[in-house]
């Protein structure tokens, strides 16, 4: 069999998503996920050929995922088919602008990165590692979430802290998403018939975890997350931006720790917080429907701030060919979608409300009329290909 498939594996603390795919054709393979790793409940999922299907992990952690993604991909015939792994990783920091083959030094700067991504690039680790052991003799791929936005201006990276801060302790704006944004801004180009080295494009990446982006000419110039992906958009739970000094009031008013109110903000927050009701954008315009007023409340805040903060980055690029809207939410919530754009109305978004409609659920296209003045268009993020693409790459 010939080896032309790319086994992309994305770690998280007590998951990990994989898929098998073709980085020439995008086909698809095999895909699924591995949850509630290291509790009893831990269990992987896959769908293969239409047919889903499940296998008990027994409390196994990331190691006996991999043993078992390996036994499964052997008994459906994809093993052999294999000829690299792709990993996805959080955080780069300063050191990794680009995706790379996986080597000891790699590894450690990785590692070195992890204060950053405490939750997120230490599972990546965990993940490489059981790959090395299970996958041996395959290379490993290694791409970024930050990697996209090492091309920001200093000035759009730089906190107006102390500079020291940044100079001994690298605390700046990083921004996430990376590898959604760079394959949405080159399919903007590619629906829209744009010249990617001569383009403006303004992207909004939204699910649970929601941010936003600016490319010019094809490099990202400005993004919403920073440090963590805790700043930015109101989210599912996170609350995105807010006084910084709530920590010093939420503490001294209230005795609240440290660690409760980070737990606050990153869990209890964003979209859940304000409806208390949930964080599913779905179940929030459901409620919304019915007359909850606070789920209004709670989308008519998350519209807001998404609407402003896709406005200001456009000063990045001065100017806009194309707003996109990807993600799970960006994708499926044309009231979202709606709202927004009829609050940048101003800007010349003149939406036609059946397009709009039309792209949900897997459908791409522009979502403005004829008319508009500015375009807005519904892109479908494909982050496992571009890593598929990348690894293939690398590995010549």
């Amino acid at each position: 069999m010939s080896k032309e498939n790319i086994l992309i594996i994305n770690c998280g603390s007590s998951s990990m998503k994989f898929a098998v795919i073709n980085p020439a054709t995008g086909e698809e393979a095999i895909n699924g996920i591995a949850e509630r790793l290291g509790s009893p409940e831990s269990l992987i999922r896959w769908k293969f050929e239409g047919n889903k299907e499940r296998e008990e992990l027994n409390g196994g952690a990331h190691d006996a995922a991999v043993a078992a993604l390996l036994s499964m991909l052997a008994d459906k015939g994809l093993k052999d088919s294999i000829a690299a792994v792709g990993h996805r990783v959080v955080h780069g920091g300063e050191t990794f602008k680009e995706s790379c083959l996986v080597n000891e030094e790699v590894m450690q700067a990785i590692e070195n990165c992890s204060h950053l991504a405490p939750l997120h690039n230490p599972a990546n680790l965990i993940g490489i590692k059981a790959a090395q052991k299970h996958f041996p003799g395959l290379p490993m791929s290694v791409v970024f979430d930050t990697s996209f936005h090492q091309t920001m201006p200093e000035h759009a990276y730089i906190y107006p802290l102390p500079y020291e801060f940044y100079r001994d302790h690298g605390v700046r704006k990083y921004g996430f998403h990376g590898t959604s944004y760079r394959f949405v801004a080159k399919r903007v180009c590619e629906m829209l018939n744009l010249e990617v080295s001569n383009s403006k494009v303004i992207i909004g990446h939204l699910g649970n975890g929601a941010s936003a982006a600016a490319v010019l000419n094809g490099e990202g110039v400005d993004t919403t997350m920073g440090l963590t992906p805790l700043e930015g958009l109101v989210m599912g739970t996170r609350c995105g931006n807010v006084d910084p000094n709530i920590y010093s009031f939420l503490n001294k008013e209230y005795g609240y720790s440290l660690d409760e109110i980070t737990d606050i903000l990153n869990k209890k927050s964003g979209l859940l917080g304000m409806s208390e009701l949930s964080n599913d954008c779905r179940a929030i315009e459901e409620a919304c429907e019915e007359g909850n007023k606070q789920a209004q409340l709670a989308m008519d805040v998350f519209c807001y701030v998404l609407a402003k903060q896709l406005a200001g980055l456009m000063v990045a690029t001065g100017g806009c060919d194309a707003l996109a809207f990807t993600g799970g939410i960006g994708e499926n919530s044309d009231a979202i979608r709606g709202k927004v754009l009829e609050m940048l109305g101003f800007m010349g978004f003149e939406m036609d409300a059946q397009k709009n409609l039309d792209c949900r659920f897997g459908n791409e296209g522009v979502i403005t009329s004829d008319s508009s003045k500015a375009t807005a268009i519904v892109v479908s993020t494909n982050e496992e290909l571009m890593i598929a693409k990348d690894t293939a790459i690398l590995i010549g």
